[in-house]
């Protein structure tokens, strides 16, 4: 089968296609044509080995100290089913499915991916096509997990989105309205009026600002992009406020255990993992008409490499795909 492949680390012409080997199918797994999948900032930071200082060894360790271990990336993906394990009961042969794989697995690059049965996998709702099923497991895992497990967002609660018209972004403004917040979000002037149809009650500019959270009292600030840190926006947070970067290192650990000892406002760190659970009750509200899926570009398989250069960019509008198969 085709995949997408890379031998080493560094920038986004390293991945290529090339011919792999057929995943094999154990007894509780599925295997899934793939059709659609999406290229995030896991993507390129894996690729590029580009993890903060303290955590360059562990994850060098983890991922390969010279060259990577797993050398087709892709977590999220869609497709169709075409086999099964003898001991599957939840899906069958020609379902429509979507769903990530793990970290340590990775694989959804690739023309086929095999996935246990109780991964985190579910059946795509007729509401979604592959590429926006694709752009969902991510995002919207990540933002769920962020805000309604560890932040504890409550129905009045001010929240600020930093970085909310991105692929985590753009479902974190839609979930914290949905919880109940006030929610204001942090863009470029070209996507406020897009951030404002998600359901931002504010907008704020961030090229026009010097400060981008230098208005209002905030009871949450959720950095989804790393542009800010605790001290540059510690004067914004109400007294007992919550500051939660998704990107963090040795001064953010540090800051965490600091405040974590003392009353007051708080910097909390978390790591989101994708679950069946999560998955589907994110289907649940997109029937629903609550969350929606925001699909910034399409490329083709055979475009790997322009596909990361626009996750790395870094200035996208929700969730890169790459079409695998028609």
């Amino acid at each position: 089968m085709k995949a997408c492949v890379y031998e080493e680390y560094g920038p986004a012409e390293v991945v290529s296609l090339a011919d792999v080997s057929l995943p094999t199918v154990a007894d509780d797994e599925v295997l899934v044509r793939v059709h659609a999948s999406s290229v995030t900032s896991a993507d390129w930071r894996l690729r590029s080995s580009s993890f903060p200082a303290v955590f360059w060894l562990p994850g060098r360790l983890w991922l390969g100290l010279l060259r990577p271990k797993n050398k087709v990336l892709g977590m999220d993906f869609a497709g169709v089913v075409t086999a099964i394990g003898k001991a599957v009961t939840r899906f069958r042969v020609g379902d429509r499915v979507f769903g990530a794989s793990s970290p340590s697995r990775l694989g959804a690059h690739a023309e086929y991916i095999s996935m246990a049965e109780d991964a985190a996998i579910v059946h795509t709702p007729s509401s979604l096509d592959d590429q926006q099923a694709a752009a969902t497991p991510f995002g919207a895992n990540c933002a769920l997990q962020f805000l309604r497990d560890f932040a504890k967002v409550q129905p009045g609660q001010r929240v600020l989105i930093v970085g909310a018209s991105g692929a985590v972004g753009v479902w974190a403004v839609q979930l914290a309205r949905h919880l109940g917040a006030h929610v204001t979000g942090v863009c470029s002037t070209a996507n406020l009026e897009f951030v404002k149809s998600l359901g931002a009650h504010e907008v704020v500019d961030y090229t026009a600002s010097r400060s981008i959270a230098a208005a209002g009292d905030y009871d949450l600030i959720f950095d989804t992009i790393g542009a800010i840190t605790f001290a540059s926006c510690r004067a914004a947070l109400t007294e007992h406020g919550v500051y939660i970067p998704l990107n963090n290192g040795f001064r953010e650990i540090l800051q965490a255990l600091f405040t974590w000892l003392r009353p007051g406002q708080k910097l909390k760190l978390a790591i989101s993992i994708n679950t069946q659970q999560d998955l589907q009750s994110n289907v649940s509200m997109i029937e629903a008409g609550v969350l929606r899926p925001v699909v910034d570009t399409t490329f083709p398989m055979s475009r790997i490499v322009d596909a990361h250069r626009r996750v790395e960019g870094r200035h996208k509008r929700g969730t890169v795909v790459v079409t695998i198969a028609a």
